[in-house]
């Protein structure tokens, strides 16, 4: 089965980063044959240069979509919908690291079920080594569980799905708000009655960067929050006490100061990282010593 790579980026992003999550998708153990990258706004040299050489080594496989101004990560990410070939888009963020055989394990669910339509799966977060995470975000697995637990909270760690394009499409693909434009276009997903699915593996190394606390605390993301709860209550999907437990917990998170935040994030939001993690890190580092060469 074939599958194209959705990534956006924009200025304030890592060289280093953004280099480490490219090369993540290109190794994958099923590679692709169409990766879509689009630029938000200009970007800095050192980002162009890490671009310009994917593009070389990868020129029949790596797309760019240069826009001229930013726009935010919805709208980037809309445009970039309609530059994929292939039914099939595995989504990735452009600091983190796939795991590399994520969009193996992917394709193989779609394969063995065509009612599917999103598939995702758990994380491990880092803060500077992925050898060394942090904490686990973990996801149910099945239709049911997704659809009870999007209600309140994200059924899915964004940076692990696989999903079909023409149905994104079909719900009117993703809104250009601040954030939460992934939150909302799963809810949208979920209610028109779309088969989904979380994979019950580490299919990325997600990062944590030094700035998530203020990130997740800005009035920004706290109105985002709010907004797309909001439509989700309005449309049927949740109800009036979801809306309430939900958006009084963001509020807690949002008052909070930030070693209470980190605490909350850490030992009640997500869990610790658990003994699995030692053959998931020897799994990958197996699977990118063999995609060397070495």
């Amino acid at each position: 089965m074939e599958y194209s790579v959705l990534m956006s980026v924009y200025a304030k992003e890592e060289p280093v980063y953004l280099d480490t999550a490219i090369q993540s998708m290109l190794d994958q153990t099923v590679r692709t044959d169409d990766f879509v990258i689009v630029c938000d706004g200009p970007l800095t040299a050192e980002l162009d240069a890490v671009l310009e050489r994917h593009l070389a080594q990868n020129p029949a496989v790596l797309h760019l979509v240069r826009l001229p101004q930013n726009i935010g990560t919805g709208a980037a990410l809309n445009i970039g919908l309609t530059h994929c070939k292939n039914e099939l888009i595995a989504k990735m963020d452009s600091d983190d690291i796939s795991v590399l055989d994520r969009c193996e394990r992917q394709l193989k669910e779609f394969a063995e079920d065509d009612r599917l339509t999103v598939v995702g799966g758990n994380i491990l977060e880092f803060t500077e080594d992925p050898a060394k995470p942090v904490s686990r975000r973990l996801v149910p697995c099945d239709n049911e569980g997704i659809q009870k637990y999007a209600r309140r909270r994200q059924p899915f760690n964004n940076m692990t799905v696989m999903y079909k394009r023409s149905a994104v499409l079909k719900v009117g693909g993703y809104k250009a708000m601040t954030r939460s434009e992934d939150y909302d276009l799963y809810v949208r997903i979920l209610h028109e009655g779309y088969y989904c699915k979380n994979i019950n593996d580490d299919l990325v190394f997600a990062r944590i960067k030094e700035n998530a606390a203020d990130r997740r605390t800005s009035h920004a993301t706290y109105r985002g929050f709010i907004k797309t709860r909001w439509s989700a209550l309005r449309s049927g999907f949740s109800s009036p006490w979801d809306f309430l437990v939900a958006c009084g917990a963001q509020t807690v998170v949002f008052l909070s100061p930030a070693f209470l935040q980190k605490l909350i994030y850490r030992k009640i939001l997500h869990k610790p990282v658990g003994d699995s993690v030692e053959t998931r890190i020897l799994q990958q580092a197996e699977m990118e010593q063999h995609a060397t060469g070495g």
